[in-house]
Parts: C-alpha cells; structure tokens; sequence
C-alpha cells in the first residue's frame, strides 16, 4: 500500500525571526488605514450584528472589545539571516471581539475573503485581530501549556500557548484620532509596540498566575495564522524563573484561570506529540519555536 500523505498545515507562517527581536526591533504604525474595510454585500454585513446576537445569547460571558487589527509587515534588515540588524514593523488599525466574531469566526467567514495573493487584500473585509501567544520555558526546560475551558469562544477544550491579545484600551485607546502632529503619531506608534511586549506578559501572568518578576522581556519570534478563519497570531518566547511544579502551584489562582481547565509543562519530545491537537495558530506558534530552537543550536 502506499505511504499515507501528511494531513495539510492547519497555519501558514507570515513573518519568522529564529534569532528572536527586541522591543527595539519590534515597531509599530498605527493607521486607520488598516482597519477593515466594510464588504459591498449588505447581506453579509447585516449577517456580523445577527451571528454577534446569537453567540451572545448562547453565551452571555462573551465581551466586546476593542482589538488591534492586523493590516500586515515591512521587514527591514541588513542581513539575509534577520541578524540583530534586523527589524520589523507591523502594520496595525482597530477592530473589535463582535466584528472578530461576525466576520473570521462566522460560518460564512470564507465569502469575506477576496481572491488575491496580497494578504492585505484577500482578507481587507475580515476582523482579523492580531492575537498573542507564549512559548514559556521554566527553568527545568519545561514548555507550559493550558488546556481551554469548554466555556471561551474559541476552540473550547483545546491545547494552547497562553496569550490572548494586546488591548488598545490599556493605553488608553478607544478610537483613531486624526493628528497631523507626526511626533504624537511616532509617539502612539511606540506605545502599541510597546503594548505588544507588555501585553503577553499580563496574558502569562493572568493566565498561569506567576509573578511578572518571575518572567524575562518576551522575545518576539513571528507572526503565524490559521488557516481556518484567516486567524493572525503573533509569537513570543518567554523564560520563567520558576521550576515547573512551583509554577503550577501558583495557576490555582491565576486570575484568568477560569478560561482553562488545566496546566501541562511538557518537555520539547511531549510537546511536538501534542501539538497537532492545538489550533491552527498555535501550530503555527510551535513551529516558530521549532525555528527558534534550531537556530539556537546552529549558533
């Protein structure tokens, strides 16, 4: 008989830095420019409100908020390996969870996609949040995982990296506001990125429940997607102080504890057995740890 083919990627890599970047190699433009575009069938759009509603009265937990939009990436580097000369600015605009909802997670999410090469273009109608996740390491070399609560929005029950998004509320943005001033825009474009960073550490600590003291400065390792639902993530790693078994004594009180059911600490072996049990996007956030892991050992 012949050989069975592997079943397809679930996730596509959009930006991949092994190496790991910086905050200050991580920048940011923050534009309306980037925000979704409405679709020209009213059908369509009338159909977000009506999927919101009943997801809504199915779970009256879900929130809306504000999220940043991922509109696309400039890589600007002077060498071909994304060296420490390297960065990369990520192009960012607003959208919120009820638009996430109506437009990537709908059952007709695949008629707000526009045939084109150019990601920007394909996807110009669709939400698409820019979601985050963590790849951490405790100090006994062990990578944590949660499993989802039955109760979120996405893919309940299922193996994840912690992370959610970064909140354009926590730094106090609730709208685009026109300024011709390019210092304050310069200024608002540090804080997003900044924001970025800041973010995924609050999700870990959230999450799991470690003292932020506990964590290194996330290391920005690429940007992934799942295929399902055009869904963008971008990746961080993150080392923690902690041996693995302290750490889950302190997940029993991690404030989002409620949003997962358990904590696993798998070793690098564990992890790649389980990790096709993990959504897309995370899929994807385990292989540009893969990349990471790779590089490390080549230098």
């Amino acid at each position: 008989m012949p050989a069975s083919s592997p079943p397809p990627r679930a996730y596509s890599i959009l930006f991949a830095c092994p190496t790991g970047l910086s905050r200050s190699q991580v920048f940011v433009d923050f534009s309306a420019s980037y925000d979704r575009m409405p679709h020209p069938d009213p059908r369509l759009e009338e159909s977000i409100s009506q999927i919101w509603d009943q997801r809504l009265h199915e779970n009256p937990s879900l929130y809306n908020g504000l999220k940043f939009r991922f509109g696309g990436y400039l890589v600007h580097t002077t060498d071909e390996d994304l060296g420490n000369d390297s960065n990369v600015c990520i192009h960012l605009g607003l959208t919120d969870y009820r638009t996430f909802v109506g437009t990537n997670l709908s059952p007709l999410w695949e008629k707000f996609l526009i045939s084109d090469e150019n990601d920007s273009i394909c996807g110009q109608h669709t939400a698409s949040p820019l979601g985050n996740g963590a790849v951490v390491e405790s100090a006994d070399g062990k990578i944590l995982v949660l499993q989802r609560s039955y109760n979120v929005g996405e893919f309940p029950g299922h193996y994840v990296f912690p992370g959610g998004h970064s909140e354009p509320q926590e730094i106090g943005i609730s709208c685009h506001i026109r300024d011709e001033d390019t210092r304050n825009s310069s200024c608002l474009n540090d804080k997003v990125s900044e924001e970025m960073f800041d973010g995924i550490t609050r999700e870990v600590v959230e999450e799991i429940g470690v003292p932020a003291g506990s964590l290194t400065y996330p290391t920005f390792i690429g940007i992934s997607r799942r295929l399902l639902n055009v869904r963008p993530t971008a990746f961080f790693h993150v080392k923690c102080h902690m041996e693995s078994e302290d750490i889950r004594r302190f997940y029993s009180n991690a404030q989002d504890g409620y949003e997962s059911t358990q904590l696993f600490a798998f070793s690098q072996d564990e992890l790649r057995n389980v990790a096709s049990k993990m959504p897309g996007c995370h899929q994807g956030g385990h292989a540009l740890y893969e990349l990471m892991v790779k590089e490390q050992k080549i230098l």
